[in-house]
């Protein structure tokens, strides 16, 4: 989503401030993606954080940190057999944690409610909250820089290919209701996915939509435009948003529009600014109404959707148990921040698969609008969702 460009205008929360110092020494053992282990151990918001490395026996390794449950890097072997990191983000605390100078929600585990709540407004059970604005009177990932995102997750499970992170989120929190427990389970396994699970319970009736946000390019080069990487989605429909990114009620056929991704597609030659969806946004930053999702369930053993770089072979395979999926193609990247290994990323350099429910659901579903998923859960329910990102090459 267009988050770096409007998240953070206006918050003055800066988490940097309580940031401890991290050492860093030219000893220590680099990550595959080279990533140094010791800029990540540090204490932010009174919290320490460090970054957690999960791997397999077939070359995939997955680094991740507490702060935000975020995914940092993603390494798996090209057509060559090359092991190449395909997310973007920095590599060290401090950019992460400053939330004033280098904002971004790259990699992270996003939540209490993921996409936009129109006019920060919730209704539940007959009674109205007003939630915290942060995205031109809207909420966007539960109020940004006080979300989930940039909190420190407890690890409270670890081993050498599985992490789950767990965050006490309290009632009233950006003025959501509700003392809710949420986890974020990350496993790498053996096939080259990437399998995460995110639950969560709560003791008053609220809502819940969690999601991962990593920015993938496959081409191993994120220095330059990522257009030119072939994209599917599994989709006959999406949901039409206005100017200020806000689902209008909608659902519309992708036929004959340059929103039908059914065939596999390099994006740059779908993508047609005189179309008014692509024209508001720059580019791609809408929900597709995933076709795996029927009945109520959602069918996460099909591919949802994918992205596949030829320059590279790599091919990435989604899947979820959502009903939808957000597709973010980095239409407000190219800001001027140097982030992982200095590197400045450009404009559209990346795509992003958001599975969840529709955004802006609560207001949706208050208005009896057909078709919208809710996103409600209440004492005694579980909340679970699925997501999971399968690697392998194509030669």
């Amino acid at each position: 989503m267009n988050y770096v460009k409007n998240l953070f205008m206006g918050v003055g929360f800066a988490a940097v401030a309580t940031l401890s110092a991290c050492s860093s020494s030219s000893n220590a053992s680099l990550t595959q993606s080279g990533l140094n282990p010791a800029d990540f151990d540090s204490t932010v918001l009174g919290k320490k954080t460090e970054l957690v490395t999960l791997k397999n026996a077939n070359g995939m390794e997955v680094c991740l940190t507490n702060y935000g449950g975020r995914v940092v890097s993603i390494s798996v072997p090209d057509k060559d057999g090359k092991p190449t990191d395909v997310v973007l983000g920095y590599d060290n605390i401090h950019q992460y944690a400053d939330t004033l100078n280098t904002p971004s929600d790259y990699g992270s585990s996003v939540g209490r409610y993921a996409n936009r709540i129109k006019d920060s407004k919730l209704t539940l059970a007959g009674k109205t909250y007003n939630l915290k604005p942060n995205d031109n009177g809207n909420c966007l990932h539960g109020g940004g820089a006080t979300g989930w995102l940039n909190q420190v997750y407890d690890i409270t499970e670890k081993n050498d290919s599985s992490v789950t992170f767990t965050i006490q989120a309290k009632d009233g929190e950006n003025g959501f209701p509700g003392n809710v427990t949420a986890t974020a389970k990350y496993t790498v396994k053996s096939n080259n996915t990437l399998d995460i699970e995110f639950g969560a319970t709560t003791d008053k009736e609220t809502v819940v939509n969690m999601t991962n946000h990593s920015y993938f390019n496959l081409n191993g080069d994120p220095s330059k435009e990522g257009f030119d990487q072939v994209m599917y989605i599994n989709a006959d429909k999406f949901t039409p948003a206005d100017s200020l990114y806000i689902p209008t009620g909608e659902i519309k056929d992708v036929e004959g529009t340059p929103m039908d991704f059914r065939t596999p597609t390099e994006i740059g030659k779908k993508v047609d600014y005189s179309f008014d969806q692509i024209k508001n946004a720059t580019g791609y930053d809408h929900n597709w109404c995933l076709n795996t999702y029927k009945d109520g369930k959602g069918d996460d053993k099909t591919v949802c959707a994918s992205l596949y770089s030829p320059k590279s072979g790599i091919l990435l395979e989604v899947f979820t148990n959502e009903p939808g999926i957000q597709v973010y193609t980095g239409n407000f990247q190219g800001t001027g921040i140097a982030c992982k290994h200095g590197i400045k990323y450009p404009k559209h350099v990346s795509v992003c698969f958001e599975s969840q429910k529709y955004p802006d659901s609560p207001t949706k579903i208050a208005q009896g609008v057909k078709g919208w998923t809710d996103a409600t859960l209440k004492p005694g329910e579980k909340y679970y969702s699925h997501l999971a990102y399968k690697f392998s090459v194509k030669k």
